[in-house]
């Protein structure tokens, strides 16, 4: 799947999110776009320790899989809120790859 679609999609899905809550508060639904990715942190935490078996009520409940599955919901969400900022206009991963840019040259140096 190329770049391209992939932006597609995302912004897809944040149009398709959008319109079903047309009928809220512009703000409030910004809010909520925005919170999701926090709340999809916390099902990753969630998963996390229920693959480490740390609630020893529950014992082993979940699977790295799981834990590496949540973690993407965490980036989809985030980036997609990053659409509906940008009016779903599909630049949201193109401003991930320049912010990843940004962040390796800050952290690694421009030569590597």
């Amino acid at each position: 799947m190329s770049t391209r679609e992939t932006s597609q999609q995302i912004a897809a899905i944040s149009r398709w999110l959008d319109e079903s809550n047309a009928g809220r508060d512009p703000e409030a639904v910004t809010w909520g776009r925005i919170a999701k990715a926090s709340e999809e942190a916390g099902e990753t935490i969630g998963a996390f320790i229920g693959a480490t078996g740390q609630n020893p009520r529950k014992g082993v409940t979940h699977t790295l899989d799981d834990v590496r599955a949540e973690l993407m919901d965490v980036a989809l969400s985030a980036i997609g809120a990053v659409d509906h900022l940008n009016g779903n206009d599909g630049s949201s991963l193109r401003l991930f790859f320049e912010h990843v840019a940004k962040v390796h040259a800050r952290a690694l140096g421009p030569e590597q």
